[in-house]
């Protein structure tokens, strides 16, 4: 038997992972494992008792994107678990006695512990907030509006009893208005959470929840409480064009803008881009219409936004409010936000060019997971991450979903670019794709993601899925090129990516025309593939040229390699240190020899939570823990980690035209 890892003997100690080494069966990357849906499991995160405590939302937001007055709904929650899925014929939602109820906080999942089958496999489970409206910052003509920055998997919400939305997909913010609110009382705010993978019968009618990373359930992300006085501000996108002399920038921003209220109101809009002020000018908007508006300025000299100097521009929208009967405006809305200046596109010779320099990017994939708070993370775990993915020599960060807000701020001060991919399409079958509930889910989280995140400079790339089928059929076909129509419509200068199994038996693909940047998940030397066509890693260096034959055009990455690693032992033998270390040095120094690849992803920088079952090519896995990464989820590091450092703060990333380093 092979000697238990260092982290494996720290997790079997404590009692947070018991039956952790139960043999399982061996899987490719990704596969589900099959059988019938497992029952529920019960909520394995500590709960504290109930309180009816009734409080007021007063904090801060944890990031700085977004409209004013926004209050961060923290202090005591309430949680109920549902395991019997009884709980909206009981009127849960309405319930005003704490029985049954059990004290927590959010962000909050029910499952951080788990390690079961049930545990992934899903459960419902019930979230009730009591609370006041800061009673010094609302008005009778005010509006509030809650916002979700991610409930897994499918959410419904009440408010005071009255349901007053839903949500499907756990990785997008969405928001609701308020529409009964008690101004002067306590308000009951509850949600449910559903993130079972399959429904009771078995038959998956509608998407189901991710399946290569640990399904954790619940609230993910913070809860916000917005106020809204008369003019709201919303889908603010502030888009910089540079010249091809990168002298100037155009700069364009638009914003919609809602009156909320029964009265026309005489909205002025304008603000600041940097030092720079813009103005929107006066529109009347009519009682409980929308318009967006749009202008532009000129910047001169720009300090651009690149890795090695990650310049930002403060920007600053401010709106007024003049109805029938007023004398003179009221100032009633401000957005804030941070952008870069930069140019990042494709050449004609099929490379990723930023700012006129060529881009061989060495990254890192990561996952938002931790030992003690799961996936409901906080800005110290997400800064100690982001400092940990500077440390490697990164300057590229993929996910297999849209990260936390406050990520994707760390990434545009610290000048790390984002491959930002949407979870719904992860391994998404050819049938799936043309059902109308997977197809509408896939688009909607695009949209979700670019309203949410498009004045984000370092967002590099929008992909619009991984390893769907390696030969697309009629409905990815349709998929890419609708996905990636609605990406353009939304940034015009947005590049749209794709990951794909790296299987040498595919051929060239005529429907990837759509896709800007193609990424080639490469296992070569751990996987077997088809009939062992993945299984030699000398094969590899022939597929990467065959891979560039055939899209000349387009950008090519590596956008994974990886291999597990859970002990010591000899080099020849999968799932020791000294096979990743060695795996992971002969996989950067091929990818050296090939200087039109646009960059490399090793997966994963840190160990995160993946399903019970989970073997990932190692003969000795330790599941529910996915070990390819290079650093452990209590942050202590492998061999292989320093073999990728070293490569990393060497490599040429950034190449000027000069033949510069940057």
């Amino acid at each position: 038997m092979p000697r238990r890892s260092p982290f494996l003997a720290l997790l079997l100690a404590s009692s947070l992972f018991a039956g952790l080494g139960a043999a399982p069966a061996l899987a490719e990357e990704g596969d589900p494992d099959s059988g019938a849906p497992a029952s529920p499991a019960a909520p394995t995160t500590p709960m504290g008792p109930p309180s009816a405590e009734v409080t007021v939302p007063s904090g801060k937001p944890l990031y700085l994107e977004g409209q004013d007055n926004r209050f961060l709904v923290d202090g005591p929650w309430l949680f109920r678990a549902d395991l019997d899925d009884t709980g909206v014929a009981q009127r849960w939602y309405g319930a005003s006695g704490v029985d049954g109820w059990s004290g927590t906080t959010a962000p909050q999942v029910w499952n951080v512990n788990g390690s079961t089958r049930e545990s992934y496999e899903g459960s419902i489970g019930w979230y009730r907030k009591d609370f006041r409206l800061p009673a010094s910052r609302t008005a009778r003509t005010d509006d509030w509006i809650v916002r979700f920055e991610a409930v897994n998997l499918r959410s419904t919400i009440w408010l005071n009893g009255r349901q007053i939305g839903t949500h499907t997909g756990g990785y997008t913010p969405f928001e609701l208005r308020l529409p009964n609110l008690n101004r002067n009382g306590v308000n009951r705010l509850v949600i449910r959470a559903d993130n079972r993978r399959a429904m009771p019968t078995g038959i998956v009618s509608q998407p189901i929840a991710a399946t290569g990373w640990w399904n954790y359930g619940g609230l993910q992300r913070e809860v916000y409480l917005r106020k809204v006085d008369r003019l709201d501000l919303t889908d603010v996108f502030v888009q910089p064009r540079l010249s091809a002399s990168r002298a100037t920038a155009t700069v364009d921003v638009e914003a919609t803008v809602t009156n909320t209220t029964s009265s026309n109101q005489l909205a002025t809009l304008g603000g600041r881009f940097g030092r720079q002020a813009f103005d929107f000018g006066e529109q009347v908007i009519g009682a409980g219409r929308a318009v967006t508006l749009r202008t532009k300025l000129v910047v001169r000299r720009p300090q651009l936004w690149s890795p090695a100097k990650p310049n930002l521009y403060r920007v600053r929208l401010s709106a007024t409010a003049q109805g029938a009967n007023e004398r003179r405006a009221t100032p009633v809305a401000g957005y804030t936000l941070e952008t870069g200046i930069r140019s990042l596109v494709v050449s004609g010779a099929g490379q990723l060019t930023l700012n006129g320099q060529t881009v061989r990017f060495r990254g890192v994939a990561i996952h938002e997971d931790t030992l003690e708070r799961g996936s409901a993370m906080n800005n110290d775990d997400r800064a100690r991450l982001m400092q940990l993915v500077r440390d490697s020599g990164s300057t590229l960060v993929r996910s297999h979903y849209p990260l936390h807000p406050y990520f994707q701020q760390l990434a545009d001060r610290m000048g790390i670019l984002l491959w930002n991919e949407i979870p719904s399409t992860y391994q998404l079958s050819e049938s799936d794709l043309g059902r109308p509930a997977f197809r509408k889910l896939a688009l909607q989280e695009v949209r979700e993601d670019l309203l949410a995140n498009r004045n984000h400079p370092s967002i590099a790339v929008w992909s619009v899925g991984n390893e769907m089928a390696s030969q697309p059929g009629r409905n990815q076909a349709s998929y890419l090129t609708a996905s990636s129509q609605l990406i353009r419509a939304l940034n015009p200068s947005g590049l749209v990516g794709l990951a794909f199994a790296g299987h040498p038996e595919a051929g060239c693909q005529a429907s990837y025309k759509p896709i800007d940047v193609l990424g080639m998940n490469d296992y070569f030397g751990w996987y077997t593939g088809v009939g062992g066509n993945i299984a030699d890693r000398d094969e590899l260096s022939g597929f990467l040229d065959a891979l560039r034959t055939c899209y000349p055009k387009q950008a090519i990455a590596v956008t994974e390699y990886g291999a597990e690693a859970n002990r010591d032992g000899p080099a020849e033998e999968k799932g020791t240190y000294e096979f990743q270390r060695e795996f992971v040095d002969y996989h950067l120094r091929e990818f050296a020899t090939k200087p039109w690849l646009s960059g490399s992803v090793y997966w994963a920088l840190q160990e995160f939570r993946i399903r019970n079952a989970w073997g990932g090519g190692n003969p000795w896995p330790e599941p529910p823990i996915h070990q390819k990464g290079l650093v452990r989820l209590d942050w202590t590091e492998k061999p292989a980690y320093q073999v990728l450092r070293s490569s990393y703060r060497a490599s040429r990333q950034y190449v000027a035209r000069s033949g510069g380093k940057k």
